[in-house]
């Protein structure tokens, strides 16, 4: 049966019944726009040329998750390549890595998650401040791996500034149902004269996740568990800081629809043979199979990364800048697949990055950064079955400006970011492969009337094809897959244009966005055969064009109440011939009602995520899906303590739902109903 609408106004209607007995007419407080720090001028939401998504606060309390890309799924534009419940990777606009670059306050983080969706990003969601999401381009100054989007998660762990009182920190934790999971979180700041030390840790487990209408009711293998530390120390002077962390992470869990039935198998030019099957000519064998094989084993990971970061800021460090900012860090990833007790496929990256920007003093009109970035990558992956990378070692340096010219009721932005990178296997047959890439941008924002503003921005972007796509050869069992790289590719090369149209004050308000994006020699996946589940695909090179759309609107039905109404829809297709492009994300569109009374505050949203019938070769339609949230939250203070108590929950009415851009859709289908209950204490 489809989902329909119907229980919607059911729902608002009891949430905000309790609220709506009293309204308590409380003078409007106008509150300082939030800053972006992915932006290297800090600019705020309203004079970023390009849309950014921001979520701190109560927020980003009610949207925790186990993983990033679950945190952010259902902002406009920003979908998820759900893995189970140990792994996803945010999608944006179309695009995941290794064109959406996740960053931690500003530094890139050096995991294995752009090789595949089955690594964790090594970010933890429980002790992040704030979550920064960056898209069009205006990601561009962090390279060709940011074509798609930047996601920037700050957080606390260097402090910036002494504590007021001498110290502070929150303690926070969360029951959930639907994996009978448990999450807990605590981090403390304390600082005298110039020092401040801070330490954090969070620790999370979940068992397998319930699924309406699902064999056995529950998906195997889905189980999670994480643990985080961090201790950082910060010498803060009068003109800025400089501070250090240590960070460690160890994370076990489940890998849905992992099976090494398909072990065998191997390419015979375009085709696959499997064990006794021959010669298939492309056709699709998977017989309906909408669920993993039964096997005896359970298929985990064990991943460990250890992380040193650095992070200073400086006013007026040399004449004629009025700012400094380094941010750089040092990883060591390690990550095991386990069939079972046995370890399999080691995978580990060991690497640097570092970036610093220089904020110039006003020259005439202009004002604006220059800057460096240089990042070194050494990745390996050895022993077990699923050795299908060589021994890489990746480098990259990177030059970038940005520069802003105000006129009138004008703003205009130029950038530009120059990029050489060079990849060297550990192998005598294999070449290594050297390349400049060069990306530029420009943009103007006009504020035509009270309250409302118009904005354009135009770039051309390339990209350079990484390890993975040039070099890969063998079985891929995370994603089912014969990977099979092609030394022969060269940088991709795209034009972008972003158009927006925004009411940021009054009672109505709207933020609309449309994109177009043109690649030349856009590097992709093709699959050119399947046998059952199991496909062999080949890193390509075709011209594609991407189009979308992305919109909330939102009015105050009530002093106490707000209505918003979002939604979005991104195409993908390739060029000569015509043809789609996988898992690309299925059209959404939803409302929901915020209520705020006194210490309460609450939410109910419905979105409706269309069927996906525009398929690659050998995808499988994913049907419609309707999914009901709600959340209620109660908030008091007692002397220098806050105390929050919060219910939410997920898929109320318990739909069986597929996410069209997950590898493993229909292995590991969205979570049922899941109800969740927490209390956050700061202090």
């Amino acid at each position: 049966m489809q989902p329909t609408l119907r229980p919607l106004p059911l729902a608002l209607a009891v949430a905000i019944s309790p609220l709506a007995q009293a309204a308590d007419p409380a003078t409007v407080t106008q509150l300082e726009p939030i800053r972006i720090s992915a932006s290297p001028l800090a600019l705020s939401q309203q004079e970023l040329l390009s849309p950014a998504t921001v979520l701190q606060g109560a927020k980003l309390d009610l949207r925790r998750s186990a993983t990033l890309g679950e945190l952010l799924d259902g902002e406009p534009g920003i979908y998820s390549d759900t893995f189970g419940a140990g792994a996803s990777r945010p999608v944006i606009r179309g695009q995941t890595a290794p064109r959406v670059t996740v960053l931690s306050d500003g530094s890139q983080v050096m995991d294995a998650s752009a090789i595949s969706p089955d690594h964790a990003i090594t970010v933890d969601p429980w002790l992040a401040e704030r979550v920064e999401v960056l898209r069009g381009p205006s990601a561009l100054l962090y390279g060709g791996n940011a074509i798609g989007g930047v996601v920037n998660v700050l957080d606390r762990k260097i402090p910036q500034a002494i504590p007021e009182n001498g110290f502070e920190g929150s303690v926070q934790a969360q029951g959930s149902t639907a994996d009978r999971g448990h999450a807990a979180a605590v981090e403390l700041t304390a600082g005298q004269g110039n020092v401040a030390v801070h330490v954090e840790g969070s620790s999370r487990r979940g068992r397998d996740y319930r699924v309406p209408n699902w064999t056995d009711s529950r998906v195997k293998d889905s189980h999670a568990r994480s643990d985080n530390m961090s201790v950082g120390l910060s010498f803060i002077g009068e003109r800025g800081y400089l501070g250090a962390a240590y960070s460690y992470r160890e994370d076990r869990y489940g890998l849905p629809g992992h099976s090494h039935e398909y072990e065998d198998c191997h390419p015979h030019g375009a085709t696959l043979h499997c064990g006794g099957h021959g010669h298939h000519h492309g056709h699709d064998h998977s017989h309906g199979h909408d669920h993993a094989h039964e096997h005896e084993h359970t298929a985990t990971a064990v991943l460990r990364s250890e992380r040193i970061d650095l992070r200073g800021e400086l006013r007026d460090p040399l004449p004629g800048f009025q700012r400094a900012r380094l941010r750089a860090g040092i990883t060591d990833y390690r990550h095991v697949e386990k069939d079972g007790d046995i370890d399999g496929t080691r995978f580990s990256n060991r690497g640097y990055d570092g970036r610093l920007e220089l904020e110039h003093r006003p020259l005439g009109p202009f004002t604006g950064v220059v800057g460096l970035q240089t990042a070194l990558s050494d990745f390996e992956s050895r022993g077990g079955s699923e050795n299908f990378i060589p021994k890489t070692r990746s480098r990259s340096h990177g030059l970038f400006v940005l520069e802003n010219l105000h006129w009138q009721d004008w703003r205009f932005e130029f950038g530009a970011r120059q990029e050489w990178q060079s990849i060297t296997p550990d192998s005598a047959r294999l070449e290594r492969r050297t390349g400049t890439a060069n990306s530029f941008s420009a943009g103007a924002i006009w504020d035509f009337a009270p309250q409302y503003s118009a904005s354009v921005s135009v770039s051309r972007s390339q990209r350079l094809p990484n390890a993975q796509e040039l070099y890969a050869r063998g079985v891929h069992f995370a994603t089912l897959s014969y990977e099979r790289g092609n030394p022969n590719l060269t940088r991709e090369t795209s034009q972008n244009v972003d158009l927006g149209l925004q009411k940021h004050a009054g009672d109505l308000r709207f933020d609309l966005r449309a994109f177009y994006t043109r690649s030349k020699d856009y590097i992709y996946g093709r699959t050119l055969d399947r046998h059952e589940d199991f496909s062999l695909i080949q890193y390509s090179q075709d011209d594609a064009r991407f189009w979308g759309l992305e919109g909330t609107v939102s009015y105050p039905v009530r002093r106490w109440a707000t209505l918003s109404v979002f939604g979005d829809i991104v195409r993908g297709k390739l060029l000569n011939p015509s043809r789609n492009l996988p898992r690309m994300p299925s059209a959404r569109l939803g409302v929901r009602a915020d209520m705020n009374w006194q210490q309460w505050s609450g939410f109910v949203d419905y979105t409706h995520t269309f069927a996906q019938s525009r398929l690659a070769d050998f995808e499988q339609r994913s049907p419609s899906y309707g999914l009901l949230g709600a959340g209620l939250s109660y908030q008091t203070r007692m002397d220098h303590t806050t105390y929050t108590l919060y219910l939410k929950g997920n898929n109320l009415l318990d739909k069986l739902a597929y996410n069209h851009t997950s590898f493993i859709a229909r292995q590991a289908p969205l979570m049922g109903r899941n109800i969740m209950a927490g209390i956050k204490v700061q202090f």
